[in-house]
């Protein structure tokens, strides 16, 4: 690093004016690195030369072998425009789809992001999703074309048809940010609409439907990319050269003597130049012209590359001495054209120069940052910024201002948590030696010298002096002496070397982190906010103006830590700084006991959490690992949690079975997880199963036609006995089945009785309770607090709004006779309580819906009121792994259509009449055993019993003990009432499933392939032998390549990326999604029943099923039953006949 930038970056920090914090976006490939390496040589850190080659934000040994990136990377660059001087805290990002919540990390930091695109690809699928990104995080973007000389070297346009190809490009870019304003125009638009929905209803008449959409008021000229707004830039980052349209316009005016600012209008569209009258004309293309762009721009670039491939010397000089160049007589004499070509373009139209400035001037500093966007920064999940406390909405104010002064509190938030080796820290890194340290060792090396001369002396004095045998006996002491100084030294060696690899293994964690306002300082302290944290309800708990350095009390999901190191990010390099001011992104040591993956710091407890990150990609493939000696386990443990808390994306998992599993984002991410497990974190050899799918269980409506498409019930079955009574198997005795699927059952002690039946959601209503699992847990909470009676805050009017309005959605959805009333009847979701199933309560006497927090009923009394949570925990578990292969349910609905308690009503009536009779001196000696008796056998909640008390009123203490003796005697010899009931229930719901047609869903993955035409039956090939489904393929225009767009089940996907480059040469490569579950067609139980799917399958019926294929698998992974035929007697065939 140049190091007398160091001096002018600090005192930039100071001026947030000058700040522009920004990162680099795209699509895997386009030259997001090579672009960085080239604005990195501007400031001298690498040379020009090696610009592109090097990939310098490239730092770990897996991105340059593989030759992508992986991890975001922050670098602070200065850059001078005129005489205004900027700092530039520029972020590169990875454009690989595993990687992309590396993106977000990056993107919560910046104000601005530059988009790279590839001239020849144009936009791609990671296209979209980082503008969406950047559009989700409100910043404002600017975009380079990258790789234009491919359209002239690769594909060889002529100008005119390159210029056409970018206007292309232009729009399809323009087309995606439109739809993203579109969509929030109409979503904002709903919002309001539903506000003035109240005030409208009152106002009776006739009403007039207003069909604009709002899209006319509103102004979004100023999102889209254009040339003659100066946020383009046309670039070829590997050759050097970048411009933007304001560089020719200059250059031209003075040329032609036409006004800058009227080239600057015309030097982009549908304008070209009349010679004869000097004057900018309209419609080039209906005149046959050439437009301006092509004539001035693209023509002398074209003509520029045609000369230096074609080695034509004089042409060559020729442009070289009428640009005013210096061309060294290395690169003149180099025999690749390209390093010529680099030589003369970036020193022409420096790339670093046309980039840096379309930031500084395009690009908002740290001062500008919109309302809207801290709004969203401070509202977590369903809270609105109205409903958080006055001292929080004040805070607004000073993220508005981003002042740096001593009174402003610190407010800073940490993305991400990375790793990095100890040895490359500020303070353990090696400098060159001072005069008078060089001075200093070399009198101690003196000293040294001299006492060894001295000693040696001393020792040669006695041996000639003494005796025989007594120099003998000095000799031997000597020696002993000698040894007893060889070992301590030896040891001392040994621990000083374990010491040192200690030091050396030891991997440091920095936050990477941008300041938002105040100044952070080394050795402060600050107060670290979780996610979950609520200022609302701590802020009550603590002294007002409290701060960070008081003694504070204990409050969940707060800790203080104290700042011990601050970091300026220059890539590979870290430099200390003793304070940061606002607006700046730094690097803080010391955290690593305090943050997980990212947190809110503050001084102020007024502070809010800032939202989770918005990550694109969901983690779903999953491996269990196991250390290859069995006594490395606690070494993996702490390598895993130190790989848990590096990656922003990746999960750890401990299951019931005692494995520890990893979740990462795909194969590629994978193989980065396990390569740092085994080299950085845990240091030992690992062993890895084969990829854990997913699966989910369903129930279907009984199929309409067989498996050769006949209709079922019109042909004649044979052969079924065997099926029939496989059938009446599964059921065991006491289970009643009705015709319909209603499954009754009662409990052991026969005391209670559940009736069950189970149905297939619709497809829509499954999607809904997917996409609003957030809401349901919140309601979840609300309803939950409501039964414990605990003083909940004020619950906004507009999460009610959103509550009320996903039951109108359920409610659209959920229509016909067999759903009526469903909606106000869900009595619970599952599993976890916020799952894609429902359980419905159709039975007469309790009626107690999720939807009490819309309702604000009190809470009624019935006999069922004890033991429904019991109902509810057996749904729980029903839906938390179904009867096939022990995977969770989705889309489907339990209704509970009877529940006899009689029994019990019995047994409580009976016993609370003894209870009366008894003495209260009795009663309050045994009122310690039964309490904590009751503990252990009921699972009813106590708080739901002392609810039941308050609403009847102050209760007596021997209905209370009468309560408690009638549950000690419904716990008979078969354990706890409420046990059997979760179990009973458990076993009806499983029983319930299957009796219907079951099914698995498999995971899916949305697959991009770009292709050209040639490769294309090998790309379908691959596809179909993996059990893909191609769903469009259209042709990019203006190029040979096509997209192909198709869905892929993730448990096919594993090596797929591979597959598709080898049997193409590296001509396609998809990009893998996850996308949504699909039911997979075919049953896993089938077997043939009919003549016609007898002659068709054949008596065994044994080619390949696809589910049982999954099923077998799953269940084989968990150790359960698999009904395989095994081979007992492999005997050898022998013919009979003798050999002649």
């Amino acid at each position: 690093m140049v190091l007398t930038n160091l001096g002018k970056i600090i005192g930039l920090q100071n001026k947030p004016a000058s700040i522009r914090n920004i990162c680099i976006l795209a699509h895997v490939d386009h030259g997001k690195t090579t672009l960085a390496d080239c604005l990195i040589s501007s400031n001298g850190i690498i040379s020009n030369r090696l610009a592109g080659k090097l990939r310098y934000l490239d730092s770990r040994k897996d991105e340059q072998i593989r030759g992508i990136t992986m991890k975001s990377s922050a670098i602070s660059l200065h850059f001078e425009k005129g005489d205004q001087e900027y700092l530039i805290n520029l972020i590169d990002s990875p454009g690989h789809v595993d990687f992309s919540s590396e993106v977000s990390t990056a993107v919560r930091l910046c104000d601005g992001c530059i988009i790279v695109l590839d001239a020849v690809e144009g936009v791609c699928p990671q296209t979209q999703a980082v503008l969406r990104q950047a559009w989700l995080e409100n910043i404002r973007p600017v975009l380079v074309i990258n790789k234009i000389d491919r359209l002239i070297v690769e594909l060889k346009l002529t100008p005119q048809e390159a210029y056409s190809h970018l206007k292309n490009i232009l729009e399809q870019v323009n087309a995606i940010t439109g739809t993203l304003f579109t969509s929030k125009v109409l979503e904002e638009r709903a919002e309001r609409e539903t506000e003035t929905q109240g005030i409208s209803d009152s106002v009776h008449g006739d009403q007039v439907y207003d069909w604009s959409a709002g899209l006319e008021d509103t102004d979004d000229s100023h999102l889209y990319f254009s040339p003659d707004q100066g946020n383009v830039v046309f670039a070829s980052a590997i050759d050097g050269w970048g411009f933007g349209i304001e560089h020719f316009a200059k250059l031209y005016s003075q040329k032609i003597g036409i006004k800058q600012g009227i080239l600057l209008k015309t030097l982009w569209g549908d304008y070209y130049l009349n010679t004869k009258a000097k004057k900018i004309m309209k419609g080039d293309q209906s005149k046959g012209k050439k437009p301006l762009f092509v004539q001035l721009v693209l023509d002398n670039i074209w003509s520029l590359y045609e000369a230096v491939m074609k080695r034509d010397k004089e042409k060559m000089d020729k442009i070289v001495s009428s640009l005013g160049l210096k061309i060294g007589a290395r690169e003149s004499r180099h025999s690749d054209p390209k390093v010529h070509l680099s030589a003369i373009c970036s020193q022409w139209l420096p790339i670093s120069q046309a980039v840096l400035s379309m930031v500084c001037s395009k690009l908002p500093s740290p001062l500008d940052i919109t309302a809207e966007r801290v709004e969203k920064l401070m509202c977590v999940g369903v809270r609105t910024f109205e409903s958080l406390p006055p001292e929080t909405q004040e805070l607004k104010n000073v993220f508005m201002k981003c002042s740096s002064e001593d009174t402003a509190p610190v407010i800073v938030f940490v993305s991400k948590m990375f790793a990095v080796d100890t040895k490359t820290l500020p303070r353990n890194k090696s400098r060159p030696l001072t005069q008078e340290e060089i001075a200093q060792r070399r009198e101690l090396a003196r000293q040294r010298h001299a006492e060894k001369l001295i000693a040696s002396q001393v020792q040669e004095l006695p041996v000639q002096v003494l005796s025989g045998n007594e120099s003998e006996l000095t000799v031997k002491t000597g020696e002993t002496k000698g040894d007893e100084q060889e070992l301590t030294s030896q040891t001392e060696s040994m621990t000083l070397k374990t010491v040192k690899q200690e030091s050396d293994n030891k991997e440091s964690f920095i936050a990477f982190a941008r300041v938002f306002s105040g100044v952070v300082r080394r050795g402060q302290k600050i107060l670290v906010l979780g996610p979950k944290y609520d200022p609302a309800e701590s802020l009550h708990k603590l002294p007002s103006d409290c701060s960070a350095a008081d003694d504070l009390p204990t409050i969940p999901h707060m800790a203080c830590c104290t700042l011990e190191n601050l970091y300026l990010l220059m890539g590979r390099e870290l430099e200390d700084l003793e304070e940061v001011p606002s607006g700046n992104v730094l690097g803080i040591g010391g955290l690593q006991e305090f943050i997980l993956k990212s947190a809110t710091l503050s001084t102020s407890p007024a502070c809010p959490p800032f939202t989770p990150l918005n990550f694109e990609a969901t983690p779903i493939v999953r491996v269990a690992i196991e250390p290859k000696h069995p006594s490395e386990m606690p070494q993996l443990v702490r390598g895993m949690k130190l790989l848990n808390q590096a990656d922003p994306c990746v999960q750890i998992l401990i299951q019931e079975t005692g494995e520890h599993v990893l979740v990462t984002a795909g194969e590629v991410h994978l193989q980065r997880c396990l390569d740092d497990l085994k080299e950085r974190f845990a240091k030992i050899q690992i062993s890895v199963s084969e990829p854990i799918i997913p699966f989910r269980e369903t129930i279907t409506r009984p199929p309409k036609v067989d498996m050769v498409n006949e209709e079922i019930g019109k042909q004649q079955k044979v052969a079924v006995i065997h099926q029939a009574k496989e059938d009446q198997n599964k059921v065991p005795e006491g289970v009643q089945v009705d015709s319909d699927g209603l499954i009754t059952m009662s409990t052991p002690n026969k005391s209670a009785t559940l009736s069950v039946r189970a149905m297939p959601l619709p497809e829509e209503v499954t999607q809904l309770l997917e996409e609003n699992s957030d809401l349901i847990r919140t309601m979840e909470q609300f309803n939950s607090s409501l039964n414990e009676d605990k003083k909940m805050h004020e619950i906004n009017q507009k999460i009610l709004g959103k509550f009320q309005e996903f039951k109108q959605k359920l409610e659209q959805n959920l229509q016909g006779r067999k759903w009526r009333n469903a909606v106000d009847q869900i009595w619970s979701f599952g599993p976890r309580k916020c799952g894609p199933n429902i359980l419905l309560n159709k039975f007469e006497g309790h009626k107690k819906s999720v939807w009490q927090c819309l309702d604000k009923t009190t809470k009624e009394v019935s006999k069922y009121r004890d033991f429904d949570n019991s109902i509810i925990s057996g749904f729980q578990l029903a839906t938390l792994s179904g009867p096939m292969c022990e995977e969770p349910l989705m889309g489907v609905c339990f209704i509970m259509e009877k529940w006899d308690m009689s029994k019990v009503e019995e047994y409580m009536s009976a016993h609370r009449q003894d209870s009366e009779e008894l003495d209260a001196t009795e009663q309050t000696k045994n009122e310690d055993k039964v309490t904590s008796l009751t503990s252990n056998t009921t699972e009813s909640s106590s708080e739901n019993k002392e609810l039941q008390g308050t609403s009847q009123g102050s209760p007596n203490s021997s209905a209370k003990s009468s309560k408690r003796k009638g549950e000690i005697v419904i716990a008979d010899c078969y354990g706890p009432f409420s046990g059997q009931l979760i179990a009973t229930m458990k076993e009806a719901c499983r029983y319930a499933l299957q009796v219907k047609p079951q099914r698995l869903m498999a995971a899916m993955y949305t697959c991009e392939i770009m292709a050209t035409a040639d490769v294309l039956g090998r790309v379908y090939a691959v596809l179909s032998k993996r059990e893909g489904r191609v769903l469009q393929e259209e042709m990019k225009e203006g190029t040979d390549m096509f997209i192909i767009k198709a869905v892929l089940p993730v448990a096919e996907s594993f090596g797929f990326a591979d597959e598709i480059r080898k049997r193409t040469s590296g001509l396609a490569s998809p990009q893998l999604v996850f996308s949504h579950w699909e039911v997979i067609s075919s049953d896993p139980f089938w077997v043939p029943t009919t003549e016609e799917e007898y002659l068709h399958f054949g008596e065994k019926a044994d080619s390949e099923n696809q589910a049982r294929k999954y099923m077998n698998a799953v269940r084989k992974r968990k150790g359960l039953y698999v009904e395989e035929k095994i081979v007992e007697h492999a005997e050898k065939q022998r013919t009979l006949s003798r050999n002649k």
